[in-house]
């Protein structure tokens, strides 16, 4: 299954301005990486976003709608910090630019 295009292409533009801005495939989706560290990847199915955000907030994080913690395969925690958004939580810009905002908080501040 494909990823969200037309999420890829929202992305896409909040993010443009991002001097270092790459996109590759991984993760079964497109990541947007910014200073070589991922900020967003889009995915497929209903958890169409995953989000890399300071671990320390990630409570405070999945309180918003449709926010998961991240798990690979079978139960597999991704660590703190990583966080799937449903694509129905994702349907308003405003929606849509808070989790890109806060991953690009993360990768700013970050020093991994």
């Amino acid at each position: 299954m494909a990823y969200d295009e037309p999420l890829a292409d929202r992305i896409h533009d909040i993010l443009a301005d991002q001097e270092s801005l790459r996109e590759q495939k991984m993760f079964g989706g497109l990541a947007f990486l910014v200073r070589d560290k991922m900020v967003v990847c889009v995915g497929t199915g209903s958890r169409a976003l995953l989000v890399r955000v300071d671990g320390v907030r990630e409570p405070e994080y999945l309180e918003h709608a449709g926010a998961h913690h991240a798990v690979m395969g079978r139960d597999r925690s991704m660590g703190a910090g990583w966080i799937t958004v449903d694509a129905e939580a994702l349907t308003s810009e405003a929606a849509l630019g808070f989790w890109v905002a806060a991953a690009l908080e993360h990768n700013v501040n970050s020093a991994d």
